[in-house]
């Protein structure tokens, strides 16, 4: 039996590090966090000492017995889990449950750390074990608090005043805010007019183009030129003082310096991923993850190929830097390499837990000589963090930037730029990407002719163009992590979780990579900027990371932070509750439209459940409401009255086909056509306000072929199929869908077979999917269990009018027995 027990967090570490290990060791798997906050009110008591209650993820519990097991028979146990404050928390967790067990009891246990899943950096970590950090535990418990609190105290009040709307969180909301303020930006954004003049310039070695930077004396702006009718006259008088010919007046050469970008951090690796990979945040991570935990390489076996990848931190550990600089001298050549390592310092004060930044665990593992072993994403990625760090310690580029200044006249000129490289330097392995180009660099890489002050240019033409202001972009993924690390909004190891959490509750949606909030997301801002402005606010939510932090450093109480919070938030929820019983706050996802010239009731646009919808009426109103959902590209913020009345012609009856009317409609799950009982949901690229007959049949006809080719098998008396479905076979109930082994012919399932494997692989069926094979199944049921419902009813029926007949058969014998007792004794005494 193994001595030593190693937990990591996931399994393919385990399996990675199980070979560098001695028979004494095993290593299992924690399989991540093995607890969390109850999810109820009051799992946090602010009253006694914010003592939190926490539970088992119901995924943990076979995987602790195993580590349970192990843990018995273990002389020394090491917590190897990731290295920052989740990772000590996850340690923290297990210790804990390990301990309530008594399995401590005359063991070490001890914490180990690296940073990257090489044979080198375990054992040296295992050689210099640790206890677990208390300030790193208590920074984790503050955070998890802080987040319970803050969603579990304002998310019931949005639940009554912001319909549809599922949570608040402590840094999603901020994160929100974000979005829906650039949106709001964008839309008061007044585009203004502006024209811009270049000089197309000949010469005998090359042609080239000049911009404007003078015009009647004066500095040429963006806005010295608004019309059309004012660039052409200044064309002409710049045309007419030029006489064909511009006058070289000023020739200008500087060199300067480009240094490296730093190697990767967790933002900025999220951030190039998404510009030049096209990755979202949570994909990068999750490659990143492969990558850091091993990836089997030949006869290598499997290798960690990059060090952790959640770090703030931008410095690279002297080893790394001596594999570098001899890659770089090796397939560079010398003259690339500086005298001296280059070192960065992290421009974000908020950087935490001084790892190094992200890099290949070996920088001579070339990304071509191992790509065959690699999956395309993985190739990708590797390639782009060894390219970084490689570039990261060369010498800077040199770049040299000419500019020639030619005149028309006195009144006006023009500047040519063109910027070379004169030594490559980094550029030779990797440039940095960019979420937008600068003005200036439309000038790199161009050549410009030998000219001197004096020449004499001629001017072929002066071209005109129109432009309009643009408003600012909406962000990306990219983009949008650069502002969160900016602003000091969460840290890194969050950014992927707080974008997929803001798109997974409806309250942003990405259309062409960019950000768009909903109706939902912005009339939740609204009330939380109007009701809970200090915890929305961008600067609140970075004090309290500078916070969190001093707790991981030991400068801090967990406590006194929390109690700190908690005075003023807490009483903030209590005014608000306040409010809200007393009707003072008002719903924010209200947009009264006018009135229906129809009924002249009032006419509104609101945000619902299932979100947003133009209404006709009110509910003190006789008649109930009218309802109409609004348009995918329609918004309540700037829908109009016609707008949102076109809405209530749905549903449109597009014709009568066998006797049935075809209508096209909106319902809670979009739109759809519909004939009898057949409903057919609209393709992408459908519009029910437009469709026509040939198309809704066409859609129909498809549904209901598929709802025939749908069923493969079904079994007497039972809800239970077998169905055809887009990943192949499956069982389905209604309630439950499950899987079919691979190798078994979906024709040949029992009902024995069916529900066990329903029983043991089902999960919760989508509502609506395959709806119409699952109502055949039910109606068959339905009419069998009817069929039965009846039969025992005729029986019951018969059953109690036996019993009746049994009834009056029994009285009416009581009856003659009695007529015959009162007989005999009339008798009797007639006799005496």
């Amino acid at each position: 039996m193994a001595t030593n027990l190693l937990i990591v967090e996931s399994p393919a570490k385990a399996k990675t590090i199980n070979k560098y290990l001695g028979k004494d060791f095993e290593v299992l798997a924690s399989y991540g966090h093995v607890r969390d906050v109850v999810p109820k009110d009051g799992s946090v008591d602010p009253d006694k000492h914010f003592e939190i209650q926490w539970q088992l993820n119901d995924k943990s519990a076979k995987h602790l017995d195993q580590i349970f097991r192990a843990a018995k028979t273990a002389d020394n146990i090491y917590l190897a889990t990731d290295p920052d404050r989740e990772g000590e928390a996850i340690s923290w967790h297990l210790s804990e449950i390990m301990g309530k067990k008594g399995l401590l009891k005359g063991r070490n246990v001890k914490r180990v750390v690296f940073t990257e899943v090489t044979k080198s950096a375990v054992l040296d970590a295992v050689a210099n074990p640790r206890d677990i950090s208390e300030w790193l535990v208590d920074a984790y418990k503050a955070r998890r608090a802080l987040d319970y609190l803050v969603g579990f105290k304002i998310s019931p009040l949005l639940w009554r005043y912001v319909r549809g709307a599922k949570s608040a969180g402590r840094v999603q909301s901020p994160a929100l805010r974000l979005i829906v303020e650039r949106e709001a930006e964008i839309e008061a954004f007044v585009s203004q007019e502006y024209w811009s003049m270049e000089a197309q310039c000949r010469h005998p070695s090359q042609d080239f183009t000049a911009r404007l930077i003078r015009l009647d004396g004066n500095k040429a702006e963006q806005f010295s030129l608004t019309d059309s009718k004012g660039a052409h006259a200044a064309r002409d008088r710049i045309l007419q003082a030029a006489d064909g010919r511009l006058r070289v007046t000023d020739v200008s050469s500087k060199e300067r310096k480009r240094r490296a970008a730093p190697p990767f951090t967790t933002s900025t690796l999220q951030q190039e991923a998404g510009r030049k990979l096209g990755f979202p945040t949570r994909k990068t991570m999750q490659v990143a993850q492969k990558l850091y935990e091993g990836i089997r390489i030949g006869e290598e076996g499997t290798v960690g190929l990059i060090s952790y990848m959640r770090t703030d931190s931008v410095s690279l550990s002297g080893e790394a830097l001596s594999q570098l600089r001899d890659v770089i001298a090796r397939d560079y050549g010398i003259e690339n390499l500086p005298d001296k390592p280059n070192f960065y310092r992290n421009k974000n004060s908020n950087a935490q837990e001084a790892h190094e930044a992200i890099r290949p665990t070996s920088a001579l593992r070339r990304p071509e000589q191992i790509a065959q072993y690699l999956s395309d994403d993985e190739r990708k990625l590797y390639s782009l963090i060894w390219k970084r760090a490689v570039a990261s310690q060369m010498i800077p580029a040199t770049m040299n930037t000419v500019s020639i200044d030619l005149t028309a006249g006195t009144e006006h000129a023009f500047r040519a730029s063109g910027t070379t490289v004169v030594v490559a330097g980094f550029l030779n392995v990797y440039e940095e990407g960019r979420d937008a180009r600068k003005a200036d660099e439309d000038d790199d890489g161009r050549k410009l002719p030998a000219l001197k002050v004096g020449d004499a240019v001629d001017l072929q033409d002066v071209v005109t163009a129109q432009h309009f202001t643009e408003p600012p972009p909406r962000f990306t993924e990219a983009s949008l992590v650069k502002a969160l690390e900016e602003y000091g909004i969460g840290r890194p190891s969050t950014y992927a979780s707080i974008i997929s959490t803001l798109l997974y509750k409806d309250y942003t949606t990405l259309v062409n990579k960019s950000f768009r909030p909903t109706d939902l997301g912005r009339v939740l801002t609204m009330f939380l900027t109007e009701y809970f402005t200090r915890y929305v606010d961008y600067n609140f939510t970075a004090g309290m990371e500078d916070e969190l932090d001093k707790i991981a450093e030991g400068k801090a109480q967990w406590l006194d932070v929390m109690a700190g919070f908690w005075k003023e938030f807490g009483q903030k929820i209590r005014e608000i509750t306040l409010m809200i019983n007393g009707r003072e706050v008002k719903f924010p996802g209200i947009v009264e439209l006018g009135t229906d010239p129809k009924s002249g009731k009032p006419l509104s646009a609101r945000v619902g459940q299932y979100g947003a919808f133009a209404q006709i009426g009110t509910v003190e109103d006789e008649e109930k409401p009218k309802f109409a959902s609004l348009r995918p590209h329609q918004s309540i913020f700037n829908i109009t009255a016609s707008e949102a009345l076109e809405l209530f012609g749905l549903p449109r009856e597009l014709g009568v086909v066998d006797g049935q009317s075809v209508i096209a409609a909106v319902g809670p799950f979009g739109a759809y056509v519909k004939k009898g009982d057949t409903n057919a949901s609209l393709k992408k690229e459908d519009d029910p306000y437009t469709i026509e007959l040939d198309r809704a049949l066409f859609l129909i006809n498809e549904k209901e072929e598929f709802i025939r080719n749908r069923i493969i098998k079904e079994f007497d008396g039972s809800a239970i199929q077998v169905l055809n479905g887009r990943f192949g076979p499956y069982l389905s109930d209604g309630a439950l869908n499950g899987k079919i082994p691979k190798d078994v012919d979906p024709t040949s399932v029992t009902l024995e077979q069916a529900q066990a494997w329903l029983t043991e692989t089902g999960k919760p069926a989508r509502r609506g999917f395959g709806r119409g094979a699952k109502k055949t199944a039910a109606k068959k049921v339905a009419k069998k269990a009817a069929t039965k419902t009846v039969a025992a009813k005729k029986t019951a029926v018969k059953k109690a009018a036996k019993k009746t007949v049994a009834k009056k058969a029994a009285k009416k014998a009581v009856k003659k027995t009695a007529a015959k007792k009162v007989a005999k004794k009339a008798a009797k005494k007639a006799a005496e």
